[in-house]
């Protein structure tokens, strides 16, 4: 069993065993339990009732954080034309097409997320095997494959998020930084979560949200109450 730091083993005694807290609560604690010299990343975990290996119980969406994850996002957006002009005002970082598909061949990846009108997906497809396994790869279910190119590069820097249940079920999604407090953290995680509600497949039964846990990348975790969100 590997050993836990000093201020791991103090942060985990604000944590009660077994007790699974109110999303306040639990906003509030991962705040408390931030202790490390730089500002940590939060972390949600939310385990589904669902079969992920059935595409039918596939859970994948995106939602734009109130309150951002407090860091600036780099996107690369292709496009052509008026799309082009389009992505360029609403603060695009990188706009190109296939002189910019031949870059990434090359090795190049200065930037953070994948946006591509429809008609450049032809080429865009063809860095399928680089940008798929980086989660960077443009998908129409997460509206990164679209037309509307200036509101979406205005949400991805605004702070939209993409997720997706992994094969244990579970959704694993940042929420925001420590030093934003408890109140925007926890605006933050109520939206995911109602993204997450409202993505249910019909074909899930039983208990959807079986349960719910949030920490910092080097603090415990604390479990939240799945009853209390429906309360939220």
């Amino acid at each position: 069993m590997a050993k836990r730091g000093k201020k791991y083993v103090e942060a985990a005694k604000k944590v009660e065993p077994g007790k699974r807290y109110s999303v306040r609560e639990a906003a509030e604690l991962v705040v408390a339990t931030a202790r490390a010299k730089f500002d940590e990343t939060v972390n949600a975990a939310v385990r589904l009732g669902v079969n992920p290996a059935h595409a039918d119980q596939m859970v994948r969406g995106s939602v734009v954080l109130p309150n951002g994850l407090g860091k600036s996002v780099r996107v690369l957006v292709f496009a052509k034309g008026e799309k082009e002009k389009e992505a360029l005002e609403a603060g695009a970082d990188v706009i190109g097409s296939d002189d910019v598909v031949e870059k990434i061949k090359g090795g190049w990846f200065e930037f953070d997320r994948v946006i591509a009108t429809p008609d450049m997906m032809g080429a865009v497809g063809k860095l399928g095997k680089i940008l798929g396994p980086r989660g960077l790869m443009p998908n129409p279910k997460v509206g990164t494959v679209t037309f509307d190119v200036g509101r979406t590069v205005q949400e991805l820097k605004a702070g939209k998020v993409e997720f997706r249940v992994e094969k244990a079920g579970i959704v694993h999604c940042p929420i925001g930084k420590a030093s934003f407090g408890a109140e925007k953290l926890m605006e933050n995680f109520i939206a995911l979560l109602e993204m997450i509600i409202k993505l249910k497949p019909a074909s899930s039964k039983g208990i959807y949200i079986r349960s719910i846990a949030v920490s910092t990348v080097m603090g415990p975790g604390i479990k939240v109450d799945p009853l209390a969100v429906r309360a939220v």
